[in-house]
């Protein structure tokens, strides 16, 4: 089952900012901006480092993000998209996403991440189970 609309699919292929909310051990939140994608109904996010999020993902998959949508709903309130889901941590592949994200979040002529860094890094691939917020995307 599709849960994107294809203007939630629009939103995240744009080049808005990600607000990427994994839990810590101790069940409190943990909040990064990231660059996200879209692979078939996945949403995929690149990540050079063995960091906090990717840690917290390889312990729990539980994720939401949230982005700024562009425009305003019928009550003038900015709409702004909400997904609900489960990530899975790839091993390798992010220097290759993340240099595809930069043309879409830095320009055509990006290069990301910069030459001489090479570590493999980790791929987050987010199965969306629910869409809400403010827009045409809201299920909930």
């Amino acid at each position: 089952m599709t849960i994107l609309t294809p203007e939630a699919r629009e939103l995240l292929d744009s080049d808005a900012l990600v607000h990427l909310v994994t839990l810590n051990d101790d069940g409190s939140p943990q909040l990064s901006c990231v660059w996200v994608g879209l692979d078939g109904d996945e949403i995929v996010s690149g990540h050079m480092l063995h960091r906090r999020k990717v840690r917290n993902v390889e312990r729990d998959r539980r994720v939401v993000l949230s982005l700024e949508g562009r425009g305003t709903n019928e009550g003038g309130l900015r709409e702004y998209l909400v997904v609900y889901g489960r990530a899975r941590v790839q091993e390798g592949g992010a220097a290759k996403l993340l240099q595809q994200l930069a043309h879409v979040y830095l320009g055509p002529d990006a290069v990301f991440p910069p030459p001489g860094f090479d570590a493999p890094g980790y791929v987050l691939r987010i199965t969306p189970e629910r869409a809400g917020g403010v827009g045409p995307w809201a299920s909930d």
